[in-house]
């Protein structure tokens, strides 16, 4: 006679079962990359599409494929990552389900630090926007961390955070919202940088964001273990030799550039933050070593995949990114207010 016995899975088979799921998320992003390449006002047959990549003549199709769609494809799959990221470590830092990188002021922080440009020193291009806008957005966040810290002890707490980034952001929000009436040409570039979009941005761009997220990406990384002994408890973390103080710091400075440098360059681009966690979760655990990667390669997958949705449900036009995340976002963030047994972190 036989005992069943459970079988406990070996730590070879968990880590190969985490490596196929990150192949498959890079698989996912490839494929998000060809659509966006190839899928447009004017689509391009996949094998034109490669002959502008290896060996462009200088016909339309390479004209479009290299002026536009590749800088917009390399920008989405940037400010995907970035988002998805940053969303993961604000929801680790605050323990907070529902929190995403806005939280922090980033968003309204660069919305006011653009439409001030506008106003008091006649910044009148993209890219002076965007190096306003990261301004914005680093001084905001710094503001938010300083008050969270206020009375604490050992770095600012996720109650204090989110509420010092409720405080600030609603206060930019009203003074932005003040300027903006003020000036035609800033609410019409405020509308436009609101709305959240990826195209109409060139190579410059790219460049000018990219040390930014990597720089963000490099950190965030350094925070997972941290912030895995976080999610123990402060006082857990502690016993296991954790600087507080530093692990939070890192993670704020990680969100900062991150959401930052894509908010800046793209705009407002809803839900990614907050969703794109919550769908890596069940495929990565609670371990951030994972969790982090994960939500990056989900979030820039998501991205180019509402920006080639936009191009195709209002032909000859398009919606913008931000506008079709937002429709797919607003029922996933219903269901996930009405669960029953939220998340825990």
């Amino acid at each position: 006679m036989t005992t069943a016995t459970a079988v406990t899975p070996r730590p070879h088979g968990v880590q190969q079962r985490r490596l196929s799921v990150l192949l498959v998320l890079l698989g996912a992003v490839l494929i998000g990359v060809v659509l966006s390449i190839t899928i447009g006002a004017k689509s391009v047959p996949p094998a034109d599409a490669w002959h502008a990549l290896t060996a462009p003549s200088g016909t339309e199709n390479d004209i479009v494929i290299r002026s536009l769609r590749i800088p917009r494809t390399v920008l989405g799959v940037l400010a995907g990552l970035a988002l998805g990221v940053a969303g993961a470590l604000m929801q680790g830092h605050t323990r907070n389900p529902l929190a995403d990188p806005g939280l922090l002021g980033v968003t309204q922080g660069a919305a006011f630090a653009m439409v001030a440009s506008i106003i008091l020193l006649g910044a009148s291009s993209l890219l002076a926007y965007i190096w306003f806008g990261l301004a914005g957005a680093l001084i905001a966040s710094v503001g938010v961390f300083a008050l969270g810290m206020v009375g604490g002890r050992g770095g600012p707490t996720p109650v204090t955070l989110a509420l010092a980034g409720t405080a600030v952001s609603a206060f930019l929000y009203a003074l932005t919202s003040a300027i903006v009436l003020l000036d035609e040409q800033a609410m019409d570039v405020f509308r436009f940088w609101q709305a959240g979009s990826i195209a109409g941005r060139g190579p410059d761009v790219v460049w000018q964001v990219l040390p930014f997220i990597l720089a963000g990406l490099l950190l965030a990384m350094v925070n997972a273990p941290g912030l895995n002994a976080l999610s123990l408890g402060e006082d857990v973390a502690r016993s296991l030799g954790q600087n507080i103080a530093l692990t939070r710091t890192i993670g704020v400075t990680a969100v900062t550039l991150l959401s930052g440098a894509s908010v800046a360059a793209c705009g407002s681009l809803a839900f990614v933050g907050l969703i794109v966690p919550h769908l890596a979760r069940p495929l990565s655990g609670t371990d951030h070593r994972w969790l982090l990667p994960y939500s990056g390669l989900i979030g820039a997958a998501l991205l180019l995949l509402a920006d080639v949705i936009g191009r195709v449900v209002a032909p000859p036009g398009e919606l913008e990114v931000g506008v079709v995340l937002a429709l797919l976002g607003a029922p996933f963030f219903v269901v996930l207010v009405r669960r029953r047994k939220p998340v825990r972190l």
